[in-house]
């Protein structure tokens, strides 16, 4: 099973108190799965999802808040009304009926519980994530702009900063960051996927920073065999064309050490010099002595 899929079980299984947060999840996946069709010259709302976890979970909360019982995946004409009318997406109006099925009406989403609910239903219905071992990618896929805007705005709710982007003819609210996706799966009541994805970044984070440390490790290695390869290399120069003795005392002293202990680091170095002498002090001896080889080297 993947992670998506184990998240969508987990939501599935959720189920709230209160009848306001019932109908916020149903509105949401009627929202997203649902569609009106004409059937014997008759209008019934027919759900499109085929996966059973949706269909389990939007049945569940059909007979939750109607005396509706499980009838397929098409709801006849006056269940269908009943239901729409429930959801406030069938209005009477002096011109007639109204029926808006993409987006919905506030009034369902004045509550924090109900506005967790109606992200809940959404991901339901239309969601899926990534596999967080390989990139962290959450979405919703919307059928309008509409739609999409009052998804975003009622996670950004939730201080998740949602973005919209535009495929196939459809409209896709998703995040990308690690955080804000454990954020969403907090708000959406999925606390097993939200600790199995926690535990998969932290041992992400740990290898990343293990990986950095060995990587600034070897390169300051290398940078310091490159340095006394260059020493030596320098010492040897003088040796063969100048000789050591050309140089000061203090500078032939180190070179000697040098070119006995091609390997040692600068601090040893300067422990076998009489008197000893720092680090920093070394490092500087051996600086002049690259300076005067380069400067006969013309």
């Amino acid at each position: 099973m993947s992670f998506s899929s184990e998240v969508k079980q987990e939501l599935a299984e959720h189920i709230d108190g209160g009848r306001h947060c019932e109908l916020a999840e149903l509105a949401a996946i009627i929202c997203h799965e649902g569609k009106l069709l004409t059937q014997d010259k008759k209008t019934v709302l027919w759900m499109e999802s085929e996966n059973p976890v949706v269909q389990k979970k939007y049945f569940t909360l059909l007979g939750k808040t109607t005396n509706i019982s499980e009838s397929g995946a098409c709801l006849e004409e006056q269940d269908a009304k009943d239901v729409l009318v429930m959801v406030k997406m069938y209005k009477e109006t002096s011109t007639g009926p109204t029926i808006r099925m993409d987006v919905v009406d506030g009034l369902l989403l004045q509550q924090t519980c109900c506005r967790r609910a109606f992200i809940r239903g959404a991901f339901l219905a239309s969601g899926s994530m990534s596999d967080p071992q390989k990139n962290y990618h959450f979405e919703i896929v919307c059928k309008t702009q509409p739609q999409a805007v009052q998804l975003q705005e009622i996670m950004k709710g939730f201080a998740v900063d949602a973005k919209i982007v535009e495929r196939k003819k459809h409209y896709v609210v998703y995040l990308k960051e690690g955080a804000q996706i454990v954020d969403m799966l907090n708000v959406m009541g999925a606390h097993v996927a939200l600790m199995n994805l926690e535990n998969v970044r932290i041992l992400k984070e740990m290898r990343n920073s293990v990986n950095r440390k060995v990587n600034c490790e070897t390169a300051n290695i290398t940078k310091t065999v490159s340095a006394a390869v260059r020493q030596v290399e320098d010492i040897q120069w003088i040796e063969q064309t100048r000789g050591l003795g050309s140089l000061p005392d203090s500078l032939r002293e180190i070179a000697e050490v040098r070119l006995e202990h091609p390997d040692m680091p600068l601090k040893d170095l300067g422990q076998l010099l009489d008197p000893p002498l720092g680090k920093s002090g070394v490092n500087h001896r051996l600086r002049r002595i690259s300076e005067i080889a380069d400067r006969h080297r013309g």
